[in-house]
């Protein structure tokens, strides 16, 4: 649920997840800024999901002996007309009760059922090598009812659809879990989809914290992930997990897609659009990404609204009995920043003995104003902890639940996952020149205070200026030429994915109509009864909301 397109470790995907997991019971806000538990003791007066291992699987992508620069591989006719894609669209998933899902024996819980989808690794040469996907599904609870099947995608590029569903089945309860079977699946490289996990745990503290990242920062993990995955980095694109999902869709008996995508999920929608438009069905595309726009305009784009967010928090914070930035709601944002900076001369040590850099101080940041007000308290008591008590260890814990760290220090494969799709996903494609000093420029002139620690921080995320497999995709409008409405819905204060995009997205598509939730947070269906009534009459009646309907949030 989140699209993001930033170096992951920074703050990609923890959104989309946490959004995910409290899809029905609103929240993303908040939610997304896992890194703090409610309760935690106050310093000085400060009133105030664990990420999970890497997973594993049987299926290792091959190593490649040298570097992938070929271009990305022509596209073949896909989907059911096509011969040699019969065998894939006619089969058959073996489905079981999934034995790890944590309603498993419960008597009162659905019954989450897991299967894998075979899928071929190029669609241009399907006699190839093939993927086995991820793929779980909870059925309709009114089956005589049932209207099909609804896939979700929880955002990233790195969220996995399968834990969406299978960690937390009740978040659909109520409409969609009444007519829908509800199915998650990990897109390519992700989750249980020959999961990308390039840099062992001890190289990526180092890799994610560090405040000299170097010139060859970016190289570290390109090389890393040509070594291990070399042979599965052309096909790991999002086109491909478009293609994937209508083979999908055709196994699960659907003439017609209905999908629930948030953040990043957007874009694998649109691109579905776009390959699939006769097989579109009810598409809700939340926290919109706009396909037209370079992965760096995207990123200026997106800090300008992270700068408006955390000024609005920080002057909030001015204006409460204690505040560890002042009185002054006009430089408290400053004084924030300023401390954040310093970090990077003097870092905090915490309890475990790992430091607190300025780079793991702003990705908790970063991470945290995914959110909306309802976690700003609980940001508030974290940063007091910091500076009044020098205890970096809340503010850490931010950092390490955005960049998918574990207690034990061990890290999800999604951080890689993230790089690897937006790298294929044509992020390859870079300013340079006088170009690139404008770019330089508009950040600065839009983000100063987050970005003046080091900008190529949010500028180039991910870096995809040195991965070995370049793609020919490249931004562009995407244009429906299906004949259903297709559901926008933007926030106005999301940070993540600005209003504009959804803006921008709903009218390049042309058959779509734009929902609009008025307030803070990353995507409208967590925050807003009034969003979530008409995707569930969009879904599941197929009542397209007005033109211009806003609702207000929760």
């Amino acid at each position: 649920m989140h699209s993001k397109t930033t170096r992951f470790s920074r703050h990609a995907l923890p959104v989309a997840v946490a959004v995910a997991a409290a899809l029905l019971a609103g929240c993303t806000g908040s939610a997304g800024s896992t890194g703090a538990a409610p309760g935690r003791p106050s310093p000085a007066g400060f009133a105030g999901t664990t990420p999970a291992p890497a997973p594993t699987t049987a299926q290792t992508p091959a190593t490649a002996p040298s570097p992938v620069t070929a271009s990305t591989p022509a596209p073949a006719p896909t989907g059911e007309a096509a011969p040699a894609l019969k065998p894939f669209y006619g089969q058959q998933i073996a489905w079981a009760p999934c034995a790890d899902a944590p309603a498993a024996g419960k008597a009162d819980g659905p019954v989450v059922q897991c299967g894998t989808l075979k899928v071929p690794l190029d669609y241009a040469n399907p006699a190839g090598d093939t993927m086995a996907v991820a793929v779980v599904r909870v059925l309709a609870a009114k089956q005589d009812q049932r209207v099909g099947s609804l896939l979700v995608n929880p955002g990233g590029p790195g969220g996995s659809g399968v834990n969406m569903v299978k960690n937390n089945p009740q978040q659909f309860d109520g409409p969609l879990h009444d007519r829908f079977d509800t199915v998650g699946f990990d897109p390519r490289g992700v989750g249980l989809t020959t999961p990308l996990n390039c840099l062992d745990d001890r190289t990526r503290d180092e890799w994610v914290t560090t405040d000299t990242p170097g010139t060859d920062h970016g190289k570290v993990l390109a090389d890393a992930c040509q070594a291990r995955f070399g042979t599965l980095l052309p096909f790991i694109g999002t086109r491909n997990t478009a293609r994937d999902m209508d083979v999908l869709r055709a196994v699960l008996g659907d003439p017609k897609l209905n999908y629930l995508g948030l953040s990043y999920g957007t874009y694998l929608g649109s691109l579905y659009a776009e390959e699939f438009p006769d097989r579109v069905g009810r598409l809700v595309l939340d926290g919109a990404v706009d396909p037209a726009l370079p992965l760096v305009e995207h990123n200026i784009a997106q800090y300008a609204a992270f700068e408006r967010s955390l000024k609005a928090f920080a002057a909030d914070c001015a204006t409460k009995s204690v505040c560890p930035l002042g009185k002054d709601p006009a430089k408290a944002a400053e004084k924030l920043a300023d401390f954040l900076d310093g970090l990077k001369a003097k870092p905090l040590t915490t309890s475990s003995g790992r430091k607190l850099t300025a780079s793991a101080a702003w990705t908790g940041m970063v991470d945290s104003l995914y959110g909306d007000e309802q976690g700003w308290e609980s940001l508030r008591n974290d940063i007091g902890w910091a500076m009044v008590r020098d205890k970096g260890d809340y503010l850490l814990a931010r950092a390490d639940s955005a960049n998918r760290r574990d207690k034990e220090g061990r890290y999800s494969g999604s951080v890689d996952a993230y790089t690897a799709i937006h790298c294929a996903d044509g992020a390859t494609e870079v300013p340079t020149g006088e170009a690139l000093q404008a770019a330089y420029a508009g950040l600065a002139a839009k983000a100063p205070l987050f970005t003046r620690h080091d900008p190529n921080f949010a500028l180039f995320d991910p870096d995809c200026r040195v991965w070995p497999f370049r793609s020919t995709e490249k931004a562009h409008p995407i244009a429906s030429r299906s004949d259903a409405t297709i559901l926008v819905v933007g926030s106005t204060g999301d940070t993540a994915t600005p209003y504009a995009s959804a803006e921008s997205l709903a009218a390049e598509l042309g058959h779509a109509v734009l929902l609009t939730r008025e307030g803070e947070g990353h995507t409208g269906y967590g925050h807003s009864a009034c969003i979530r009534t008409a995707v569930h009459a969009y879904l599941v009646d197929g009542t397209v909301p007005a033109a211009g309907t806003r609702c207000q949030s929760d």
